[in-house]
């Protein structure tokens, strides 16, 4: 049996405030997606892949400040298979065809390292950029569609439309920052919405795994006394687990370069919001919607221990009738 002395906070009676808290987070990210829009990178946009060769190895700083210099501010600079060899993405400029941008560029840098060659220019169409944008949002419906099937055969519905709730606001609100900061956009921070989810649900499953099995065992409890016994329960784990991430990301953030840096971002934002979600949006909505200990209670002892005999019963009637028949 648990101890009631574990709920020492009480989520659930900040839940109204939270959900407020959290109804102004969305807003504010809508309107930030519909007044700033996002900074779409090249893998939206399309634009123009550059890749060259230089004799000896160059620091990525060297060449972006390089570019920084010429006007390709948000030119995406990495190394292609060795500190040798540097890819550059540039994205569309108005009035310039790809052969002008890959003149330019090489221009720039033969000026500061005349020993580079030029290996390849490729143009990536717009189409293919909408193409990904499109791919890209049905990625997400179609985890959420899961997500939602498979929470609500597990659990109960009202537990899967808090599930996905949340998950909706982690994303919306984490797509709201890179509205507001103008952060670019690729593909990259898409796997990382996408990754967001997951650990999202991980950590909301968890919490509900704990309320179902309180509803089964206290039973003279209310709904809003299980729930916050249940998350305090669970509050170490979710805390540990979020901590230790979050210092992988962090490094990642801080350590693993410019082309890793947006990334690591959303995956900062979206863990930071998808702890709180886990709490706050998940557990207060499926509370709010009405769940209670009957839809998750499992059935008495003795109903269960009656229709098993109730089965073997039948079982042995239908033996009994194939043998006489036989006979």
């Amino acid at each position: 049996m648990f101890d009631l002395g574990d709920k020492k906070i009480d989520f659930m009676k900040l839940r109204k405030w939270a959900l407020l808290f959290s109804a102004t987070l969305i807003a504010l990210s809508i309107l930030g997606m519909v007044l700033k829009g996002f900074n779409f990178g090249i893998d939206f946009t399309g634009g123009t892949v550059i890749e060259v060769s230089y004799k000896k190895p160059v620091a990525l700083n060297e060449v972006r400040d390089v570019l920084r210099q010429g006007g390709f501010d948000k030119a995406v600079v990495q190394h292609f298979g060795s500190a040798t060899d540097v890819l550059i993405r540039i994205q569309p400029r108005e009035g310039m065809t790809s052969a002008q941008v890959s003149n330019q560029v090489l221009e720039l840098l033969k000026k500061h390292h005349p020993d580079v060659e030029l290996r390849r220019v490729e143009y990536v169409g717009p189409q293919v950029g909408d193409e990904l944008s499109e791919d890209g949002v049905l990625a997400v419906l179609y985890a959420l569609i899961g997500i939602l099937i498979y929470v609500a055969l597990r659990f109960e519905f009202r537990f899967a439309l808090g599930s996905i709730a949340a998950l909706v606001h982690d994303v919306i609100i984490t797509l709201g920052v890179f509205a507001w900061t103008q952060a670019q956009f690729d593909l990259t921070v898409l796997a990382a919405v996408l990754a967001v989810i997951g650990y999202s649900l991980n950590d909301t499953i968890v919490v509900f795994d704990r309320i179902r099995e309180n509803f089964r065992i206290l039973r003279d409890k209310t709904p809003e006394e299980v729930m916050n016994i249940s998350i305090n329960q669970t509050l170490s784990r979710t805390i540990m687990t979020s901590l230790t991430t979050l210092l992988v990301v962090f490094a990642l953030y801080f350590l693993g370069g410019e082309i890793i840096h947006n990334f690591a971002l959303a995956l900062i934002v979206g863990i930071g919001v998808g702890t709180y979600s886990s709490i706050y949006v998940a557990s207060a909505l499926a509370l709010i919607l009405g769940v209670s200990k009957e839809d998750l209670m499992a059935p008495p002892k003795d109903e269960v221990d009656r229709e098993a005999l109730e089965k073997e019963m039948q079982q042995a009637f239908l033996e009994a009738e194939a043998q006489r028949n036989r006979s």
